[in-house]
């Protein structure tokens, strides 16, 4: 189905969660760079949005102003695909991030369509000085909890669970839980959980409501108000290698996920973490 025009929720009425949907303020603008927040968009199980999250939502934040960096973590490149770039015609690897000292990240460093908004289309080591020039760095982790997400919990500040409103889509999550708390007691003590990111809602089915319900009663306040709905829009978008807020700006997915920029910037204003550690 297409996605259809709406205004943003109204404040203080009852959200898809159950609870009151607060009205985020617009978040003030940042007069300096860096240090960057690094956030992990994580979930072993494939299929649940990391990858369409962390482009639209990193899209959304730079509408906001922010500079964000996008950092593709998945061997199967579903973050450069989704941002028009084909894996097979980048020059720079992860083999030659890692092989060769003399290559940097500013060296695969690749523009995206929408500005304020880069790429890296590969692992790297985040520690970098392009980290300074940013606001945001986005992981778009592989659905796995191999090494190459353990490595990227180990280097980010906060964690985005995107969560599929499907009940096999929850089985998942005490190990994922279970995996961030011991990065976060053996790796990295700043790791926390910036929350849980309910997808692929579809109100008209008592099993999404349902399951949304019972994600909201596990978690309570570390879930989103925000809530992404199934739409074809978004494999519309991908195909046409844009994020959803310029493919079809107007739209309720779009929109969406401003509200979910807005939401995820007060809750690090709230927490004292708007930027960096």
């Amino acid at each position: 189905m297409a996605a259809s025009r709406m205004t943003e929720p109204q404040a203080r009425e009852l959200g898809p969660t159950g609870r009151p949907f607060p009205a985020f303020p617009d978040p003030e603008p940042l007069m300096e760079h860096g240090p960057a927040r690094t956030v992990a968009v994580c979930n072993q199980k494939g299929g649940v949005g990391k990858t369409t999250t962390t482009i639209n939502l990193g899209a959304a934040l730079a509408e906001q102003g922010r500079r964000v960096l996008l950092v593709d973590f998945d061997p199967q490149g579903a973050l450069s695909v989704g941002l028009g770039i084909q894996p097979h015609d980048i020059d720079g690897t992860i083999y030659n991030l890692l092989m060769e000292r003399d290559v940097t990240a500013h060296d695969v460093l690749y523009k995206t369509g929408i500005n304020g908004m880069d790429l890296l289309p590969s692992n790297i080591d985040l520690s970098g000085a392009e980290v300074q020039l940013v606001h945001e760095v986005m992981i778009d982790c592989q659905p796995s909890l191999g090494l190459l997400t353990i490595n990227a919990l180990a280097c980010a500040h906060g964690v985005i669970i995107p969560l599929e409103c499907e009940y096999f889509a929850m089985r998942g999550v005490a190990l994922l839980m279970e995996t961030i708390d011991k990065v976060s007691r053996r790796l990295n003590t700043k790791l926390t959980i910036d929350g849980l990111l309910a997808t692929m809602y579809d109100s008209r089915t008592l099993h999404t409501r349902e399951v949304l319900a019972s994600i909201v009663n596990g978690f309570g306040d570390k879930v989103f108000h925000t809530v992404i709905n199934r739409t074809v829009r978004f494999p519309d978008a991908t195909v046409a290698g844009e994020p959803i807020t310029s493919f079809d700006s107007g739209s309720m997915a779009a929109n969406s996920y401003r509200e979910l920029a807005k939401e995820v910037l007060e809750r690090w204003r709230q927490a004292g973490v708007d930027h960096g550690g």
